[in-house]
């Protein structure tokens, strides 16, 4: 029976939704292409290595946690963790971690980041569970079960979101690597799907426990059919396959409104709380602090921009 189930779930999509999302891939690559790629910013390759490498010896980075909420009720479920570097160049999160990894230490940024946010997490509400970003790569590594472990936080307070940076050639590792995680109670998100490699084939090789909607998907939804479509599919594909749709990127009421028609019940973004490397914040963060007549209202200064 559960081998039927990727083949149920995918004839639920009909052809005008895979259309679609091929649709919205290409505008999301479009997107991405106009913006300059980051490697290495002109400078040497054994500078950049000699700079990433100091990050990590110094340690010079924190974690802002962002919540994550049922749409219905607003409680605060739980919170994704997000890397910010403490130090100069003053570039954008992710650039590390491209730099990192053009220079054969990528992993080892990821992993001095996952230690930094579950050391964090420590500091949030105990009934909320932490969502942190992992490559497949980083799967692999033989690192992330001693760093999960060390961290002291029960397995099943940690969601493991996988992201798809680069392509997976070949599944079976990488499942047999997570099985292990599961068993013990961590679970699998895909993160930003819709968009990166391959998300469909992504999802039915993982069979993840949350799948995270893009917020490409997500921005605009209340005024484009196409993109309705897709969440649609994507509510009733998620639930074929046993998983929670969660969406990002929540910016506006009218999207809010519009996700929560469509039966999507989980979600984050600027709207529902905005990252916060301040745990005052992150003590706040019960049932619908931010829910006022209706309404919702971003937090206050000591929030970090994501």
């Amino acid at each position: 029976m559960r081998a039927s189930l990727p083949f149920l779930a995918l004839s639920l999509v009909p052809v005008v939704v895979v259309v679609a999302w091929i649709f919205l891939r290409q505008q999301h690559r479009q997107r991405a292409g106009t913006s300059p790629a980051v490697h290495s910013h002109g400078q040497p390759e054994n500078q950049t290595a000699a700079k990433i490498a100091a990050v990590i010896a110094d340690k010079a980075l924190t974690t802002a946690f962002q919540p994550i909420r049922v749409l219905p009720s607003r409680e605060v479920v739980g919170a994704e963790a997000l890397t910010r570097f403490t130090g100069p160049p003053h570039i954008a999160p992710q650039a590390w971690f491209v730099e990192a990894e053009s220079v054969g230490l990528g992993t080892d940024l990821e992993f001095l980041a996952m230690e930094t946010a579950l050391t964090a997490a420590k500091s949030l509400p105990a009934h909320l569970y932490v969502a942190v970003n992992v490559s497949p790569a980083a799967c692999l590594d033989p690192r992330l079960g001693t760093v999960l472990t060390g961290s002291g936080l029960p397995r099943a307070r940690i969601v493991l979101e996988v992201t798809e940076r680069h392509e997976v050639e070949d599944y079976a590792p990488l499942a047999a690597a997570l099985r292990p995680l599961r068993e013990a109670g961590a679970r699998i998100a895909v993160d930003d799907a819709g968009a990166g490699f391959a998300s469909m084939r992504h999802i039915l090789q993982l069979t993840p426990d949350l799948v995270k909607l893009d917020r490409y998907i997500v921005s605009g939804i209340d005024t484009d059919p196409g993109q309705r479509a897709l969440a649609v599919a994507m509510t009733g594909f998620a639930r074929e396959i046993g998983a929670s749709l969660i969406a990002e990127g929540i910016e506006t009421p009218a999207e809010l409104e519009t996700l929560a028609a469509l039966g999507i019940n989980t979600g984050q973004g600027y709207l529902l709380g905005r990252p916060s490397t301040q745990p005052e914040d992150w003590q706040r963060w019960t049932g619908g602090e931010f829910h006022n007549g209706g309404k919702f209202n971003n937090e206050g200064p000591s929030c970090s921009e994501k």
